[in-house]
């Protein structure tokens, strides 16, 4: 049996980045249009100044629309949703830019919200730029969590070889041991368990949890966050009958491939698990937010100013986000119905 094409709502994020390259690269093979019906969020004059930059590019056939109910199937549609006078200076942060990167994601929330699109995909952002120009949030996650009013979220970095959750997000690294609670971990532990069963299929899963000092803090000699916090809530989670295990020290963790016995590693801060996880799977990494009752995903990469308009984007982890974000809501749908049936 076929099953019905999602319609994916991918919004153009900061007009001056790669992300109008890598969009249009991920969309350009026809075939994609046989899996689901695209929905971009932007300007019809940015997707064309922009397609113009990339060589190898066939026709594409795009559907200007006033908003995803007029979507049509076998098309790149394209909500034109910016100002007509806009206009691009690649590898520029600029007011303008990132004005548009707002009312991008505000358009395609908004048609989210109203069951126009199914899954939302969003294209790098400057947060600063943003928070600049009124945007208050540090980034598409916080702003996500806020929008459709989840009390707690978990940015998961994903792949075929690891998956990757983070206790604290967006915040300065000085921040964040006092940010750090047996509360916070428990938190997240219990997100990236119902995540996994419910949106990767994996029953029962196994999650490694990460020290937060050097050499998990050698018995207190550098920090003692590992005794104190970090091993009651394994052991707290453990008796709630999750299967957490730890802590481990991150550089023989990842050094060694330790991972790979697990399900997911669950990281105490953004950079001590983003970068390697990017060591290992940047060309096709993605960006998911677990715990929203929506579907989102984005590419693991930034903005990416030095190679924007220079025909230099790699657009996979762009495509494996489009991709992540259709089977995470079909294996979500499938779960709900199996959860259902098993109430009758």
């Amino acid at each position: 049996m076929s099953l019905p094409k999602l319609v994916v709502g991918i919004t153009q994020g900061d007009s001056n980045g790669i992300g109008y390259e890598v969009i249009i690269k991920s969309l350009a093979d026809e075939r994609s249009l046989d899996s689901f019906t695209p929905v971009i969020y932007g300007s019809s004059k940015l997707l064309g100044f922009y397609r113009k930059t990339l060589h190898n590019i066939g026709p594409l056939d795009v559907n200007v629309v006033n908003s995803a109910a007029q979507a049509k199937q076998r098309k790149i549609n394209l909500v034109n949703c910016l100002p007509d006078n806009i206009y691009a200076e690649p590898g520029q942060s600029t007011p303008d830019s990132a004005k548009a990167a707002i009312k991008a994601l505000e358009t395609a929330v908004k048609d989210l919200k109203d069951g126009q699109i199914d899954v939302l995909v969003t294209a790098p952002i400057n947060k600063r730029a943003m928070n600049e120009e009124g945007f208050s949030n540090t980034g598409h996650t916080e702003y996500l969590q806020k929008e459709f009013g989840a009390s707690d979220v978990t940015m998961i970095m994903v792949s075929d070889q690891l998956k990757v959750g983070v206790v604290t997000g967006h915040i300065p690294l000085r921040d964040v041991s006092r940010t750090i609670t047996k509360e916070s971990i428990l938190n997240k532990l219990r997100i990236m368990k119902a995540s996994l069963e419910r949106d990767f299929g994996v029953p029962d899963p196994k999650i490694a949890v990460l020290g937060l000092n050097p050499h998990c803090g050698d018995g207190g000699l550098l920090g003692d966050e590992e005794q104190n916090i970090i091993l009651p809530a394994v052991q707290e989670a453990q008796a709630l009958g999750i299967q957490a295990f730890g802590p481990y020290s991150p550089d023989g963790f990842f050094g060694l491939g330790n991972y790979s016995r697990f399900d997911a590693t669950l990281a105490m801060y953004h950079d001590q698990g983003l970068a390697p996880f990017k060591a290992i799977a940047f060309a096709d990494g993605v960006n998911f937010t677990a715990g929203l009752p929506i579907v989102r995903t984005s590419p693991d990469h930034g903005t990416a100013y030095e190679m924007a308009g220079r025909d230099e984007a790699d657009p996979r982890s762009m495509m494996s986000a489009i991709y992540a974000a259709i089977d995470i809501f079909r294996r979500r749908l499938q779960y709900d119905t199996l959860q259902q049936e098993k109430l009758r």
